[in-house]
């Protein structure tokens, strides 16, 4: 006689794992304090260099003028290659056993680049290349605060991240300089 689907069958109850345990806190070797300083400066670091990253995109939609072909070239490698290095930041922060930020909100709350007037408008591709000066030299500023409290933590991760990000926006800032003297 076959068996009906329908009738209930025994089941067997077995035995369910442990439920796993939490993940260990993070001991990298940097004290717990230190790990956050680092963080809330890489935060910040982050927002600056976002705002920059966006300002930099901003520009290549929009600028205009006799420059047009050599400053949509040079700020499409600049956004790109900042594009690239926000994920190395942020994923630093969580290696710090801490979260990246990345909303609007928070990147304008924590970024100590302001937003200038005259961005709805076409801007004269030499203010463009001015705010990107200023801005890059912004994102300097704050990586060699933050870098400071990296290294005398003992965080030389992060102080080698700074340091490549400090030798690159170094670079575009004088790159960009250069236009306008």
């Amino acid at each position: 006689m076959a068996k009906n689907k329908n009738t209930p069958q025994k089941v067997e109850k077995t035995k369910l794992a442990a439920t796993a345990p939490s993940a260990p806190n993070v001991d990298i070797g940097i004290k717990d304090g230190d790990r956050k300083k680092i963080a809330e400066g890489l935060s910040g670091y982050l927002a600056d260099a976002y705002t920059l990253y966006l300002k930099t995109h901003n520009f290549h939609w929009n600028v205009t003028g006799p420059m047009f072909n050599s400053l949509h070239t040079m700020f499409e490698t600049q956004y790109t290659e900042q594009w690239t290095a926000l994920d190395e930041v942020a994923e630093r922060i969580r290696a710090l056993g801490y979260n990246a930020p990345g909303s609007y909100r928070e990147f304008v709350n924590l970024t100590s680049i302001p937003e200038e007037p005259g961005l709805s408008d076409s801007a004269d591709w030499r203010e463009m290349v001015r705010q990107l000066v200023t801005g890059n030299e912004a994102v300097c500023r704050t990586a060699r605060r933050v870098l400071a409290v990296a290294d005398d933590a003992g965080d030389d991760p992060s102080v080698d991240l700074l340091t490549q990000r400090l030798q690159t926006h170094e670079k575009y800032a004088w790159m960009l300089r250069s236009l306008l003297q």
